[in-house]
């Protein structure tokens, strides 16, 4: 079932918000609805089977969706479309169609063709996006965390996690992503990490693994972590998750270098974070491709070829993890794994606003 959020009259815009069952893309663009102040409605889609995880020919589309199960899409047109993801884009594209050009298009994100397809980009950082009048950098992803859910977190999680010894690291676990790799080598190579960091800090682990962790890893982690270490893997089923409670409650956290998510959450949180790197994959053609990637999104003659062919849609927007990592420590919000831990410095919330206006402007 859609929600609505009415508007008086028709003196403030009529805003869309095109969302998936993706929960931490859906949070970001509703961060920056909140922040234009305008009332809003939202349209959640649901994909067909073989476009949940697949990902379908952009353009401007509703082939991908499941119709019966996602929110209408019909008249009135909304004046400002806010969304993210390939696949809401698709429909984000379609909705102007039918429009007539009407709505002005806000990306969160990379996009899926030129750069002029959208009337606003909204690049999050571990993206290396061209230079253009349309796309607006962030230094950090509009990601945070709930902070009800912390809240009530906290609560239930306290008491819980009283006996275990000081500083309570938490270990928030997350899975291969290209071009890395993350089986049980790595797993073990991690696990011998955070011995060593026991060793020279004391305290105690709880490490939390997530969907996307490869069934080998849990086993690994599960087999091998140091005694007196606490263990949660997640499962499809559902079931408690230690997570928010870990957010609320542990005194520092180290994380694995392909979830932004979870390294956002944290920094945003004010928390002391370690990042483990994860190691580039073995296939020589997924190393070419980043090697690649990197050199037409980096500077010089490769550089400005590449943000040529990105700006016509030719060749896509590479995500650069480790880039992501450098700009976490360079901005005193991180270390590498293995480095002591360091309080984080403090970030100023002002980025959202400075978008938000953007978006007024674009739209009056």
């Amino acid at each position: 079932m859609r929600e609505e959020f009415p508007a008086a009259g028709r003196a403030t815009p009529r805003v869309w918000l095109v969302l998936s069952d993706k929960l931490g893309d859906n949070a970001q663009v509703r961060v920056l609805a909140e922040a234009l102040g305008w009332p809003f409605e939202v349209r959640r889609l649901s994909m067909k089977p073989e476009y949940v995880l697949g990902k379908p020919r952009f353009a401007a589309s509703l082939h991908h969706l499941d119709r019966e199960r996602s929110d209408p899409l019909e008249p009135p047109w909304p004046d400002l479309i806010l969304t993210i993801g390939r696949r809401c884009a698709m429909a984000a594209l379609w909705i102007r169609e039918q429009a007539r050009g009407r709505p002005k298009i806000v990306l969160v994100g990379r996009p899926k063709r030129g750069l002029e397809a959208f009337d606003l980009i909204v690049a999050p950082p571990q993206f290396r996006m061209p230079e253009a009048a349309n796309v607006v950098p962030l230094a950090l992803p509009l990601m945070r965390a709930d902070p009800a859910k912390v809240e009530a977190a906290a609560a239930v999680w306290r008491e819980r996690l009283a006996a275990m010894p000081r500083p309570l690291t938490a270990v928030l676990v997350g899975g291969a992503t290209k071009p890395f790799r993350f089986d049980r080598e790595v797993a073990f190579a991690l696990i011998a990490g955070l011995e060593a960091m026991s060793a020279r800090d004391g305290g105690s682990l709880y490490v939390t693994t997530s969907r996307r962790t490869p069934a080998e890893v849990v086993a690994a982690l599960e087999a091998r972590l140091p005694a007196g270490s606490a263990f949660h893997a997640w499962r499809p089923e559902g079931g408690e998750n230690p997570y928010f409670g870990l957010l609320a409650c542990a005194d520092r956290f180290v994380v694995t270098g392909d979830s932004v998510s979870m390294m956002v959450e944290v920094a945003r949180l004010g928390r002391p974070l370690a990042i483990y790197d994860l190691p580039l994959a073995g296939d020589p053609l997924v190393r070419l491709r980043h090697r690649l990637g990197r050199a037409l999104s980096g500077g010089g003659a490769a550089g400005r070829i590449g943000e040529i062919l990105q700006k016509r849609g030719l060749v896509g927007i590479a995500r650069d993890l480790r880039g992501f990592h450098h700009r976490l420590y360079a901005a005193g919000l991180a270390v590498p794994f293995g480095e002591p831990f360091r309080p984080p410095r403090e970030i100023v919330e002002e980025e959202v606003e400075r978008i938000a206006e953007r978006v007024r402007r674009l739209v009056a």
